[in-house]
């Protein structure tokens, strides 16, 4: 049997108590400390979570000896500073989404990281089965080829976001980026997202980020795709992958995928409507934890795909940022 992982959570904020729950529900995991900046936010997450042991400074939690993996769950924009200390102390990482806010602290990190300890960005839908196959299905004949691409997610979210964080884009857009990616990537190869032209739109928050945002894009090899991201108001998914002979679509949350039934859609052009049913014992953080598990007993440095590798959260970032980028530029002029 594997060692068990002990874990370090850094940040006690609503996304911290998810993987809380996630790692104290996996018989190979459990959190054996929390680190917060609040001393009483922090008890108050121990005793909730049956944690024995708390600290205020992170630099205290990502060294002790006794932990071998830490969860930071911290802001995006302080996602640099945690994440190398972390790795500089020898410690495996999970870290929450987006990868940080900015292109020069994300290749920091990333170099922080490479080779050196297990490492894998928090966007924990992508180790949910459902993912492995929608992938599948991709590669099918029948699916023939891709031309478009739509993806739109919306939550209103912004009441328990940090604005310090950068808006919709890097808080929710990232959901929609990351699957356009892995759906680019999947059918046409590790080189083509790179290679396109992007226009964007978004408002303004008082806080000078990108509140509700769209982008438009052109790939080299033709295919277009929109994206769409607010974090204003609602909750509501729609994912449209349009081929040659068909759609594919999700008719459950792929975002949030559950335990139990997950569902997607193939609608033929000339046939009846399938329904691609993937029943899973855990949800998408339940996963999540397990896909660290294995990976820290296969000696892995990275996550295998469909989650994302380094070279993935570097190209999802470089899409967030020139996303951003486009639409701010329209608010400068």
């Amino acid at each position: 049997m594997a060692e068990e992982l002990r874990w370090a959570i850094i940040g006690t904020g609503f996304i911290s108590n998810t993987v809380a729950e996630a790692i104290a529900a996996s018989p190979g995991s459990r959190v054996a400390l929390v680190s917060g900046r609040d001393p009483g936010r922090v008890a108050e997450f121990a005793e909730r979570h049956r944690i024995a042991r708390t600290c205020v400074d992170f630099a205290d939690a990502v060294t002790d000896p006794d932990i071998n993996v830490v969860y930071v769950g911290t802001p995006n924009h302080t996602h640099h500073d945690v994440v190398t200390a972390a790795a500089a102390a020898g410690k495996a990482v999970l870290s929450e989404k987006s990868l940080t806010t900015k292109m020069a602290t994300a290749h920091e990190l990333v170099d922080a990281v490479r080779d050196k300890v297990f490492f894998v960005e928090g966007l924990m839908y992508l180790a949910h089965p459902v993912m492995q196959r929608f992938v599948d299905l991709l590669s099918e004949e029948r699916t023939g080829t891709i031309t478009a691409v739509h993806v739109r997610y919306a939550a209103d979210i912004k009441s328990v976001v940090n604005p310090l964080g950068r808006g919709t884009i890097y808080n929710l857009g990232c959901y929609p980026v990351s699957l356009l990616h892995l759906i680019i990537q999947s059918a046409f190869g590790d080189d083509v997202f790179e290679r396109r032209e992007l226009a964007g739109h978004g408002t303004l928050t008082p806080d000078e980020t990108v509140g509700s945002a769209t982008a438009s894009v052109r790939f080299a090899n033709g295919v277009t795709a929109t994206v769409a991201s607010t974090d204003d108001y609602g909750m509501a998914f729609n994912v449209g992958v349009l081929t040659t002979t068909g759609e594919m679509r999700f008719a459950t949350n792929p975002w949030l995928s559950t335990a139990g039934d997950n569902v997607i859609e193939w609608l033929p052009y000339d046939g009846d409507v399938e329904s691609i049913n993937v029943t899973s014992d855990g949800d998408a953080f339940d996963h999540q934890i397990r896909l660290v598990e294995r990976c820290m007993t296969d000696g892995r440095t990275e996550a295998p795909r469909p989650s994302p590798r380094l070279r993935d959260s570097l190209e999802i970032m470089g899409f967030l940022t020139e996303w951003e980028a486009v639409c701010l530029a329209k608010h400068r002029r």
